[in-house]
């Protein structure tokens, strides 16, 4: 039986999207996940400080809101 899109544990082609983003610039992987918020802002200071703490911070923010996607 195959899950529904969007169930959990379901990675549609968007989630690799912001995935490859995430370990390209950090910042537009979080912005496409969660917008222009502060979690946004949190990334481009630690992109900043040093891009291994951007990239971690983008894939945890892009799998702790799998379900919580901005429309546009």
């Amino acid at each position: 039986m195959r899950e529904p899109p969007g169930a959990p544990g379901v990675v549609s082609g968007m989630d690799i999207i912001r995935i490859i983003f995430a370990l390209l610039l950090p910042p537009l992987g979080v912005f496409l996940q969660v917008g222009l918020g502060l979690q946004f802002w949190i990334n481009v200071v630690l992109t900043l400080l040093g891009y291994i703490p951007g990239i971690i911070h983008a894939l945890y923010i892009i799998v702790k809101y799998k379900d919580r996607r901005v429309t546009y």
